[in-house]
């Protein structure tokens, strides 16, 4: 059985992000090696254009991750979880990247082909960004705007509550660290404000 066969079985020859059933190609998820279907998926002709131009990405359509998220086929899950963290602008992408669970060897494969690409196709880093859309740095203060409970400490960081000298999550650009009540917490950047 080919490559391209194993693959129409196993999705029952349908894209296995979105559903679709018309335009179906194999696609490899990088880095690994073309030849087996375990490296790669079948995708329809819009998911693979998306996924190959950022700039294409139509918001709506990745609307379909909330059902091929639950995938228990590795590179599935590599591609949903790549695609998530594109659109974790998006509350309901970073809800549900929250909830999918990647063993090791996907989550490391996944982490491995992935990177953020900009409009003019060079690779750029992630951005925390404030609540209000100010990019935050390393060793910037902030205040809360919200009042946290901080979970496995016993306390609540008060809603005007400055954190000084953040640092941020090098894998999560929706998570910072710094010290409340002599704790070292991770704190969402949409509850804090960069502060001048």
């Amino acid at each position: 059985m080919t490559t391209e066969q194993a693959l129409f079985t196993r999705s029952d020859s349908k894209c296995e992000t979105c559903g679709a059933s018309d335009g179906l190609v194999v696609f490899v998820v990088s880095p690994r090696d073309e030849g087996v279907a375990d490296n790669c998926v079948l995708l329809c002709t819009t998911c693979t254009d998306q996924i190959k131009n950022a700039d294409k990405i139509d918001v709506h359509h990745w609307r379909c991750l909330t059902t091929s998220a639950w995938s228990q086929i590795p590179a599935v899950q590599v591609i949903v979880w790549r695609m998530l963290n594109h659109l974790r602008g998006e509350g309901w992408a970073q809800d549900l990247l929250e909830t999918i669970y990647l063993d090791e060897e996907a989550l490391a494969w996944a982490k491995d082909g992935f990177a953020l690409v900009g409009d003019d196709g060079e690779e750029v880093a992630a951005k925390h960004l404030d609540a209000h859309g100010a990019e935050l740095a390393s060793g910037d203060a902030v205040t809360l705007i919200k009042d946290l409970n901080v979970k496995g400490a016993g306390f609540t960081a008060k809603r005007g509550t400055v954190v000084r000298s953040i640092s941020l999550v090098a894998d999560n650009p929706k998570h910072i660290e710094g010290r409340v009540n002599n704790q070292q917490i991770v704190i969402l950047t949409e509850f804090v404000k960069k502060s001048n």
